[in-house]
């Protein structure tokens, strides 16, 4: 009975949210997950009849099927999104996840690399190889701009403004922003174009693609996913390295040189600033360690 609910859900995250694929099938995975227990439970209710009690059950059901507090967390966000679109629609009055409480989540700090680790990681790579320029200028953007490891793969030459300092990048909701990009990165980008990107066979549709693959297509967030691991061997880094590593390490340096945070904010591409917050408290790490290695009270 929630098939239609679910089916005008879809289109308005696609439609008014501009979300991905990807996310539009969390959203309604989390919705599924809802009108499972609903149908365990033998309600047949409609979204309007349910009320606060009824999804403080659906949360408890959820932990006991062993999920943990960031996947409760995760759906009830999602059934939050829902409640917004039928509130829209008027197919609710009320949003009863309003008063909910969210599983209280302990704050993970991301490992961040050292300028000097960013530097031995990106010296790692093996430019004598045909996708050694690449590399180099992929790890250098992401590094120079924080970028997400989509945005990068989906990076267009179209949206290069280098002489000006400026990258345009297609983020999250498919929202753009521009962002600065350092002269180091600009320097490596213009050194794979004409070394290795302009003898290059280009498929069909990825004509304006910065990044590519041996055959000529876009690349996937898999392949430089694999690509930092193995320079992080080669490296000699024993930290949890990743493409969004570099994105925290941007943010935290920023942080660390005294950058405003509404400027960091904005280049992140964070909605909202409380996501931005979270380099306030490497900050203080950061703070706190300085003080322990070079304050002598510290050191007694």
């Amino acid at each position: 009975m929630w098939a239609p609910y679910k089916k005008g859900f879809k289109a308005w995250l696609r439609l008014e949210k501009s979300l991905s694929d990807h996310s539009v099938e969390a959203y309604l995975h989390d919705l599924e997950k809802l009108t499972q227990y609903l149908q365990l439970q033998g309600w047949m209710y409609n979204p309007d009849q349910l009320q606060m009690e009824h999804l403080q059950q659906f949360i408890r059901w959820v932990g006991e099927l062993g999920m943990t507090q960031a996947s409760q967390a995760r759906i009830l966000s999602g059934i939050r999104s829902f409640y917004k679109y039928c509130l829209v629609e008027q197919i609710s009055r009320e949003d009863p996840t309003i008063l909910l409480e969210s599983p209280k989540l302990k704050r993970m700090l991301p490992d961040t690399l050292s300028f000097e680790e960013i530097e031995m990681l990106i010296g790692a790579v093996d430019r004598s190889k045909p996708e050694g320029e690449r590399n180099k200028a992929i790890l250098e953007t992401m590094y120079s701009c924080g970028l997400r490891v989509s945005e990068v793969v989906g990076l267009k030459i179209s949206c290069l403004f280098l002489e000006s300092g400026f990258i345009r990048v297609t983020g999250k909701g498919d929202k753009e922003r521009l962002v600065p990009i350092g002269d180091k990165a600009v320097q490596q980008i213009g050194i794979y174009r004409e070394h290795t990107r302009r003898f290059m066979t280009i498929k069909s549709g990825a004509e304006d693609i910065l990044f590519l693959n041996r055959r000529g297509d876009k690349l996937t967030r898999v392949m430089i996913f694999l690509m930092i691991k193995e320079l992080a061997k080669v490296a000699g880094i024993t930290k949890t390295v990743s493409p969004h590593t570099f994105r925290h390490s941007f943010a935290t340096h920023l942080v660390e040189g005294g950058a405003d945070l509404r400027a960091v904010q904005e280049m992140l591409g964070h909605e909202s600033i409380t996501t931005t917050e979270i380099y306030t408290h490497l900050d203080r790490e950061f703070l706190r360690k300085t003080l322990h290695d070079f304050h002598p009270s510290f050191r007694r």
